[in-house]
């Protein structure tokens, strides 16, 4: 019996687990010179092992390992290495469609070296490909550095001629332009056009948190999850501010206007500050229109652009259904975060607490129809 079942689930977050070597082997041999280390620094204690879980990926497994599989984390869950196990994982948790983003890749390659950056970015999307090829029911998710504008085309390009079913796009602005700059154009234009959402993850947007408020004179308290993002409570509180910026900018410098089917999915930075974010939009185009033309050109209410072109995943710890109360409903999408530990042991039923009151069609879009929207599917019925 899988983990969910009696509807249709759209997943919109998930990850493999690297291992060493993983990444070289799809990098051409300039950039297989130049990759860094993998580094495994915010993988916690558990980085020790890493090697000896990878080859449980590749064993059989007994029946207690699936009964107990939803407790698996990081490179010891089923699927997290192994393209085969994965498909095996996406039957026991009874999912139809999984986004699947890598894990540490990026730490191999990011960085002012524009050669490196983009060989890694091209290696990074073949690896992926590779991983989702055999089953449709695996997403994969590429990555387009945005750094130099006519690579960044390229990279796009590429990630979707590999099969990339989404692109990566960090949130963070290179230091000499805008996500929103003409020259980007090519960017959104080559994405709206092949019906390829954009996506921005955690992890993508540097740390938002500024070093002073942690020398508090305490000491450090350990991250609650021995690893992963590395987030403790202060960080939490801010964790999505980098985002929230990007957006803003993307709407307000008329992004969306100027590319109406562009759509977009925003992962793993929770989405209680959406609620907010939709108002402020509203008021800021509002206050500001009459000094800055571009706000006053824009034929649409600011908030209606988010609503209609973007997609937000919350964190099993928060109120879906007063998000979609405060919110509406075609914005938010379910995900498991598998197999990473964030997304906890039982997703779906913290889902369905928090749900509460919503109705059975909020339901459907929360767990399949807004992801179907996105990802420019055919809506699903909502039960089967």
């Amino acid at each position: 019996m899988p983990y969910a079942e009696g509807r249709t689930f759209y997943d919109a977050d998930s990850h493999l687990m690297e291992v060493p070597g993983w990444l070289e082997a799809h990098a051409d041999a300039a950039t297989r010179e130049s990759l860094r280390p993998i580094g495994f620094s915010k993988g916690g204690a558990v980085e020790r092992q890493v090697m000896s879980w990878a080859e449980l990926d590749t064993l059989p497994r007994s029946p207690d390992d699936e009964a107990a599989f939803m407790k698996m984390r990081g490179w010891q869950a089923i699927g997290a290495v192994s393209p085969s196990a994965r498909s095996h994982a996406v039957d026991l948790l009874g999912v139809d469609k999984q986004l699947v983003f890598a894990t540490f890749a990026a730490t191999q390659f990011l960085g002012d070296d524009l050669d490196l950056l983009y060989g890694g970015a091209a290696a990074h999307n073949r690896a992926m490909a590779d991983f989702c090829h055999d089953d449709p029911r695996l997403v994969a998710v590429g990555l387009a550095p945005l750094d130099d504008p006519e690579r960044a085309v390229l990279a796009v390009a590429e990630a979707i001629d590999l099969g990339c079913g989404a692109v990566l796009v960090p949130y963070a602005p290179p230091r000499t332009h805008s996500p929103t700059h003409p020259d980007l154009d090519g960017v959104w234009d080559t994405l709206q056009e092949a019906g390829v959402p954009f996506m921005v993850h955690v992890g993508f947007g540097g740390q938002p948190l500024r070093s002073g408020f942690r020398k508090n004179g305490r000491p450090q308290p350990p991250d609650h999850l021995g690893g992963g993002e590395n987030v403790r409570a202060k960080d939490y509180m801010v964790l999505h501010h980098p985002a929230e910026a990007f957006l803003a900018c993307m709407t307000l410098d008329g992004i969306f206007e100027r590319f109406p089917r562009l759509r977009g999915g925003c992962i793993e930075l929770g989405a209680m500050w959406v609620v907010p974010l939709l108002r402020r939009l509203d008021l800021a185009q509002e206050m500001f229109k009459r000094t800055e033309p571009d706000l006053a050109a824009l034929p649409e209410r600011a908030s209606d652009y988010l609503r209609r072109q973007m997609k937000f995943t919350p964190f099993v710890t928060e109120p879906v259904g007063w998000l979609i109360e405060q919110a509406g409903e075609e914005l938010f999408l379910f995900s498991t975060d598998y197999p990473h530990p964030e997304g906890g042991r039982d997703p779906l039923g913290r889902f369905e607490a928090s749900l509460g009151d919503a109705s059975a069609a909020a339901r459907d879009r929360f767990y399949a129809g807004n992801f179907a929207e996105m990802m420019g599917l055919d809506q699903p019925a909502g039960a089967r």
